[in-house]
């Protein structure tokens, strides 16, 4: 109970202020205090409180004045003032004040739970933004009209801008200049994504996987976007190497054969719509496989570079080149006037292999034999067209004089012949594992003493339908396609297994001689040889290894450190074929060869033809002055034989003196016949 000195009393006005500031600033008892000394200014009482109760307020019968206080119809508290004798006003004063209290802390408490419900709002908010700070992908938010709301730790560090620099922004500040696509219409259901570009603070542009979902307000309606990127640039440049990889050649950047037959056709397409001819040329470079065979792949890879580049300079931009495979390359020519016209075209390709390619201190010439096939007559779509291209190329390459000059259109008959030409390749390439090829050898005399010095090991094919195949069909065809390696070195393996037979029978040496092709005549060589001889156990003087004159054309240099290891292995050089290439007598006399074998083509006319007398004369004498043995082969009658000696030539070959027969045949002559021979 309060017992305040005597004062003035308070008015309603004073005490309602009173009461109002009381319940805003004070609290527990200091408020209930407060409250008791209030009433008892208002009423003038010497007494005054405010408790906690339930109870009613009603006039007391020992002049005590009561009155409850109610919040949402519950009592709070109760006013009780006493000292003096109270009317009905003092009675309406009192309620009057506890109306005020209650309703003063009503709003206090709402006000109260509104603070702490915002206070927990700004935690959980701030909660929510420390989760999105920490998320790595970058979180934005945009109004409807694109306008930047929100920025998180992760967009700062993808974009490089504050959240400071960015909110507020337009987002069309982050889009690249070549993506200049404006805000598509808000989706209001569900999300969608894409994959754009944008720009960093930097001025980097990067590749983004953008998610875009709608945000809502309290109603549900949509106000902006949530916008969720992450960095996919390693991906994007990832998907454009697979790209590039499965369309364009590596070695030369040009299209492949996938990508040129789509533009192909694509192109084709447009032709047919405008009735206009269009063409596909397919380029084979000469003498590629004999340069990347000898000089390596290296020299060969930057031969096609600059080939490619040759060719791309030579073209028209609207002209489609493309590499197909090693040194075949396609040409698509679009809106051609007349079919003729890819004639000049060729020619252009022709001229600009003309000038030598300088790589790595070695002056290379190369030219291209070219097909070409025509729209409509010759094909519909692309695929068939490079088909009948590539048929004409390669009868463009057997009939001309000068390949490096030959063009040929495609005609249907070709087609007959390339279908023959690929069942003999196919044959062969099963003939060599399923042992179809065999050995036939030829006997070497001399012509001073008669006696037999060595054999020619000549491959046969045995065909299981069509008998015994000639040489002449393929052995070109092998050459061209690459087989004659793997022909070579069964020859080689053949060859020097039935030597070793030879000399485990008794049969006295000489010399089996075996023909290396220019695509064989490599640094590895040397070591296939030596390695084959003691696989054999076989002395190096059964072995002669012979090289036509075109195979000595390629660098020179490397090719007499090949011949020099060769003879460092004991094995015998016989240059076959002499007279029919192109060799410098400067090179010759540097050539570690023992013998010089004259072409057949120049003893067939011996002695009725004057020129292949002369001929045949002059190499003879080239020969023995170089120091050189000299064969002819070829020999099939007295008189040539009459002549050579007379010539002075050592040794002879043909079907004078003996045809080529099987081993076991060859070996019953040599015993019966030939090495009776004084």
């Amino acid at each position: 109970m309060s017992k305040l000195p005597a004062a003035a009393p308070f008015d309603f006005a004073g005490s309602s202020t009173a009461v109002c500031d009381a319940v805003l600033k004070l609290r527990g008892d200091a408020l209930h205090a407060e409250l008791g000394r209030i009433a008892a200014c208002l009423l003038a009482s010497p007494e005054g409180v405010f408790l906690m109760c339930d109870a009613g307020a009603k006039p007391s019968s020992d002049g005590r004045l009561e009155k409850d206080v109610h919040v949402d119809g519950h009592c709070v508290g109760r006013y009780e003032v006493a000292g003096r004798a109270y009317t009905l006003d003092d009675w309406r004063q009192l309620e009057g004040l506890a109306a005020l209290t209650g309703t003063l802390l009503q709003m206090h408490g709402l006000a109260q739970r509104t603070t702490h419900a915002y206070a927990h709002m700004e935690a959980q908010l701030a909660h929510q933004s420390q989760i999105l700070d920490q998320i790595h992908e970058s979180v934005l938010t945009m109004d409807r009209m694109g306008y930047i709301t929100s920025w998180n730790k992760g967009a700062e560090q993808l974009f490089g801008y504050t959240a400071l620099e960015a909110i507020g922004r337009n987002i069309l500040f982050l889009y690249a200049d070549e993506d200049p696509t404006p805000l598509d219409a808000f989706p209001e259901e569900g999300g969608r994504m894409m994959e754009v570009r944008r720009r960093k603070k930097s001025g980097e542009v990067f590749w983004a996987s953008l998610s875009l979902s709608p945000l809502n307000d309290l109603e549900d309606h949509p106000v902006g976007l949530i916008a969720y990127l992450t960095d996919i640039t390693e991906r994007k440049l990832a998907e454009e190497r697979l790209h590039h990889l499965a369309y364009y050649q590596e070695l030369t950047g040009l299209p492949n054969r996938r990508l040129f037959g789509r533009l192909v056709d694509q192109s084709l397409t447009v032709a047919q719509r405008n009735d206009t001819t269009a063409c596909v040329l397919y380029v084979d470079i000469n003498r590629f496989r004999l340069i990347n065979g000898t000089l390596g792949r290296r020299v060969g890879d930057e031969l096609l570079r600059q080939a490619a580049q040759r060719f791309r300079n030579a073209l028209r931009d609207e002209d489609v080149v493309a590499h197909l495979a090693a040194d075949e390359f396609a040409i698509g020519l679009f809106d051609v006037r007349q079919h003729f016209e890819a004639t000049t075209v060729a020619q252009k390709l022709q001229a600009a292999l003309e000038a030598p390619f300088r790589i790595e201190g070695h002056d290379l010439r190369v030219g291209a034999s070219i097909g070409i096939a025509v729209y409509p007559q010759d094909g519909q779509d692309a695929e068939t067209l490079l088909r009948m291209a590539d048929i004409a190329m390669e009868r463009a390459k057997e009939n001309a004089q000068n390949p490096d000059k030959s063009v040929a259109f495609y005609r249907l008959d070709m087609n007959q012949g390339m279908e023959q030409r690929m069942k003999i390749e196919s044959g062969l390439r099963h003939a060599l594992g399923h042992g179809e090829l065999v050995l036939h050898y030829q006997p070497k005399f001399e012509i001073a003493s008669g006696r037999l010095v060595g054999a020619e090991a000549l491959v046969r094919w045995k065909h299981p339908t069509r008998g015994m195949v000639p040489p002449s069909e393929f052995i070109p065809l092998a050459e061209s396609t690459g087989l004659i390696v793997q022909v070579g070195e069964w020859v080689l393996e053949q060859a020097c297994a039935q030597a070793s037979i030879w000399q485990q029978a008794g049969l006295p040496p000489f010399r089996l001689a075996v023909n290396v092709s220019a695509r064989e005549f490599t640094p590895s060589l040397p070591d296939r040889v030596a390695s084959t001889l003691r696989r054999y156990r076989l002395p190096p003087y059964w072995l002669e290894l012979e090289i036509t004159e075109s195979t000595l054309m390629h660098d020179i240099e490397q090719v007499i450190d090949i011949m020099d290891c060769v003879n460092g292995l004991g094995v015998a050089l016989s240059l076959d074929d002499f007279g029919t290439g192109y060799s410098s007598l400067s090179y010759l006399k540097r050539f570690p060869i023992d013998t010089l074998k004259i072409d057949r083509s120049f003893t067939t006319g011996i002695p009725r033809d004057s020129s292949d007398c002369a001929i045949a004369s002059t190499i003879i004498s080239m020969g023995r002055r170089l120091g050189h043995r000299v064969i002819a082969e070829g020999v099939e009658t007295v008189d040539q034989i009459e002549f050579l000696r007379e010539a002075g030539c050592d040794e002879v070959q043909g079907y004078l003196y003996g045809k080529p027969l099987p081993a076991l045949e060859f070996e019953m002559a040599l015993r019966e016949n030939w090495l009776q021979v004084a």
